[in-house]
């Protein structure tokens, strides 16, 4: 049954937004671009914008969730070091004494979101975690990533609801390499990115198509908001409206924002708002309204709360 925009399948003027605590201990270090008062800013933010913020506590993801995506090697890593200061995985990612319990409730919020969609109790979920995750591949933590958020919760969708064609939405200014991997091979999975390139992690060429499955739409650096709307809509949206998702999933990074150090390719918030509202008119068209969005990238914090906040008003709708 399709129902108007804004009824049926709990209340649209309150998305439900899943955090935890636990999330802002995991300690990156001095000079980290990927810092606590990144998920500090975008929740006080959203209680700024949104007075009866209905903010909720993420579980933990069980190992069982983790292991639908992960190696049991990376779990070990990540779950089972327990570092007694920061050790570094790679360059940029690192393990600190409260990052297991961070990666395990980044990864249980998106479980949560697809069980309160999927539920029937809500309609659209977003999810302010950190740390993010579509760089993580099934065995490598990598580019700031532990586990891969929206792949644990995609492939909770699958196995426990028994969908067929989830879409996961990627407008983070780095390409989700790690989700596209997991999924390239799995045609229930759509995978559909704009990203900067060249940028880490150099993958994400129009070229990579996985089994039909995987569209990316690589953008130069200085690109801004008319071209990159004019990908979404000529390009990208199509993509999924033909797809015909029954659960749409959204890797919100806002750091294609033109404040954000990392990149370069001149956004504002309301670009994130305008996309965020053609995705929901998507959702409303093939699965009642189902999205979950999960935080991904965004490394300057008055682009993030701008930015959260417009998508958080779009998802409201």
């Amino acid at each position: 049954m399709h129902h108007p925009v804004g009824f049926g399948g709990g209340d649209l003027r309150r998305v439900p937004v899943f955090s935890h605590p636990s999330l802002l201990d995991h300690d990156t270090g001095p000079g980290h671009a990927e810092r606590p008062e990144r998920l500090a800013a975008v929740i006080e933010a959203l209680r700024t914008a949104f007075p009866d913020l209905d903010l909720r506590q993420a579980p933990p993801a069980t190992r069982g969730q983790l292991l639908r995506v992960h190696d049991a090697a990376l779990l070990e890593t990540v779950l089972d070091s327990r570092p007694t200061g920061r050790i570094p995985l790679d360059s940029d990612t690192v393990l600190s004494p409260g990052s297991a319990q961070a990666a395990l409730h980044a990864a249980g919020a998106g479980v949560a979101a697809v069980d309160a969609v999927q539920g029937g109790s809500e309609r659209r979920v977003f999810c302010a975690v950190r740390p993010p995750g579509h760089h993580a591949t099934a065995d490598i933590a990598m580019g700031f990533c532990l586990f891969n958020n929206i792949a644990v919760a995609a492939a909770h969708a699958l196995d426990r609801y028994g969908l067929t064609r989830v879409s996961i939405v990627d407008f983070d200014v780095h390409h989700g390499n790690g989700t596209q991997a997991i999924f390239e091979a799995e045609p229930r999975v759509q995978y559909v990115s704009s990203h900067q390139m060249p940028l880490f992690p150099d993958t994400g060429r129009r070229d990579e198509r996985g089994v039909g499955n995987i569209v990316n739409v690589p953008l130069a650096a200085g690109t801004g908001s008319p071209r990159f709307c004019e990908a979404w809509r000529e390009r990208l949206l199509p993509e999924i409206d033909a797809f015909a998702p029954q659960l749409l999933m959204i890797s919100a990074g806002f750091d294609a924002h033109w404040r954000d150090p990392l990149a370069q390719l001149q956004l504002d918030a309301e670009d994130f708002g305008w996309l965020t509202r053609e995705l929901v008119a998507i959702a409303e068209r093939h699965c009642e309204g189902r999205v979950v969005s999960m935080l991904e990238g965004g490394y300057d914090l008055q682009a993030l709360r701008e930015s959260s906040v417009a998508h958080l008003r779009a998802l409201t709708g």
